[in-house]
């Protein structure tokens, strides 16, 4: 059990077990996710008892240590956490003139197998816990604030498919999105999926208005499935009727995300294809650059701008993913795999 993985309520009972007064409950919860406090004995309104129960009960505040740190030339931060069993996840900080994205993972590694992504290349290990999850945000923001900063968006597109750690991920938006912690707007944090059906139903029916981004890369079954293995689970059909479901349920726009491959998906055939797969549908398509892994490859800046044009001629909302970090290995679980390998 990790303590940043706890509501109040939660907080409460741990202290009545104990025999101690529950309002401190709301102090620890301020302390960990309003002043993200690094350690127990920087929580300086406790009684040293309470501060000796809490360290002998959960240890630290973080369930994690940085390992590695790189700072891109476009200022692009990419952090490499080690975890209590010693296994390793990525997180990215994208900063953008005020805005400062975070992107962080929910799973150490992935099983969804995804051909492009070095993540899924190298096979799924376990879930992250909340407290995981919660502490890459509260991590990078107490690195932010002597800065003047703070995280600004949160985007759930890291290590990992979030809707496979349904429970885990909706408790840690949850967390996030608490009125006594952060209180980061729900409409600030995205979560990303491949496609779990099944779950995206479920996340409609959430009092939660997050914003759902689908990696969709292919506009028909058979290209989807070479690349996308979850999609012989849950074919293009199946995917865009949870899709609509989902925008009649909440009336939330659903971002499109497109990874262009050089010689797989970026002609403007595809484009046109794509077009008329979404057209009709609140959404929007954003074109990501592929990040190159192994023999794929990304195209030229024309095609992709073609490809773009494409969209836009047909009254599909478009834009382009900026590149970023790519001198740091910032794509999903590269430094995870160089440093593995070192």
């Amino acid at each position: 059990m990790h303590i940043v993985g706890l509501f109040p309520e939660e907080l409460k009972d741990w202290l009545v077990e104990r025999q101690i007064a529950s309002f401190r409950a709301d102090q620890i919860f301020l302390w960990l996710h309003r002043h993200t406090v690094a350690e127990f004995s920087a929580m300086t309104n406790l009684p040293k008892e309470i501060i000796r129960k809490l360290q002998e009960s959960f240890g630290s505040v973080w369930p994690l240590e940085l390992v590695v740190r790189r700072v891109s030339q476009d200022g692009t931060e990419k952090y490499l956490f080690s975890l209590g069993d010693g296994a390793s996840i990525e997180s990215v900080l994208i900063p953008d003139g005020p805005r400062q994205t975070l992107c962080i993972s929910t799973q150490v590694g992935c099983a969804m197998g995804c051909s492009f992504c070095a993540t899924g290349r190298s096979g799924f290990t376990r879930n992250l816990t909340v407290g995981e999850i919660v502490a890459q945000v509260l991590w990078v923001q107490n690195r932010l604030k002597p800065l003047g900063k703070e995280i600004s968006n949160i985007v759930y597109m890291g290590m990992g498919e979030p809707l496979a750690n349904y429970d885990a991920v909706l408790a840690s938006l949850r967390l996030l999105n608490h009125p006594q912690g952060l209180n980061l707007g729900a409409r600030r944090l995205t979560i990303s999926t491949c496609g779990l059906v099944p779950q995206i139903r479920s996340l409609a029916t959430e009092d939660i208005q997050v914003n759902l981004a689908i990696s969709l890369h292919a506009v028909d079954d058979k290209k989807r499935s070479e690349v996308m293995p979850v999609n012989r689970r849950f074919p293009l059909n199946e995917l865009l009727a949870a899709c609509d479901y989902y925008t009649e349920k909440t009336g939330r726009r659903i971002s499109y995300e497109y990874a262009l491959i050089r010689g797989f998906n970026d002609h403007q055939g595809e484009a046109r294809a794509l077009r008329d797969l979404l057209k009709g549908r609140l959404c929007h398509v954003n074109l990501i650059p592929i990040n190159p892994v192994g023999e794929v490859q990304r195209p030229s800046a024309r095609s992709i701008a073609e490809f773009a044009q494409v969209l836009e001629a047909g009254q599909i909302p478009v834009s382009i993913r900026k590149e970023r970090g790519t001198d740091i290995e910032a794509a999903c679980g590269q430094l995870r795999q160089t440093h593995l390998q070192e």
